[in-house]
């Protein structure tokens, strides 16, 4: 109060100083598909474009059935704020398989409702085959572990891209229901 002691409003005059809101941009009219295309890959270069990462081969995405597809969307937004994170960098199958159990299992028991797993790309790996990628979709949906996972999808590049995921944990286990996964390009 004291701060504001002194504070006086505003005067019709002083209050039309203030500039309007620039015009808004006028959409750019398409005259040929080619060049809507070549203009998002000029933004693109440029830096000017979003890059958007579900339309790669790499992508992927899975769900338990019956979750709301805002949800899922929200959670490949990035609009869930991870509590924790676990890189597997390096780590064989089996070590990464025993790691990522008890890092779920801590996570549940905290009460966290997203967490990253980072798990590469598999650019270092025999073939450039992502192993862990793979193996931990498999995991998620199929294993002990489908009970606490509602849904997972690839992350967004400031978070690893596809090279992690984002996993959205359930409040309380329930049983498994059959979870429907997106691999790849989402046309």
């Amino acid at each position: 109060m004291r701060e504001m002691a002194d504070v006086q409003p505003l005067s019709a005059a002083a209050r039309t100083r203030v500039a309007p809101p620039p015009p808004a941009a006028t959409p750019r009219t398409v005259t040929d598909p080619d060049a809507e295309a070549l203009a998002e890959l000029s933004d693109l270069v440029t830096g000017a474009g979003d890059f958007d990462f579900a339309n790669s081969v790499e992508f992927i995405e899975g769900a338990v059935a019956g979750v709301d597809s805002r949800l899922v969307r929200r959670l490949r937004d990035g609009d869930f704020a991870y509590q924790s994170h676990l890189d597997l960098h390096g780590m064989t199958a089996e070590e990464a398989r025993a790691e990522l159990g008890r890092f779920l299992a801590r996570a549940h028991q905290a009460g966290q409702r997203c967490v990253l797993i980072v798990h590469g790309r598999g650019r270092n790996s025999k073939d450039q085959v992502p192993v862990l990628k793979n193996r931990i979709t498999t995991w998620l949906t199929r294993s002990t572990w489908a009970r606490i996972v509602l849904a997972f999808t690839s992350a967004r590049p400031c978070d690893g891209g596809v090279g992690a995921l984002y996993v959205l944990l359930r409040r309380r286990p329930a049983p498994k229901r059959p979870m429907h996964v997106t691999r790849g390009a989402k046309w």
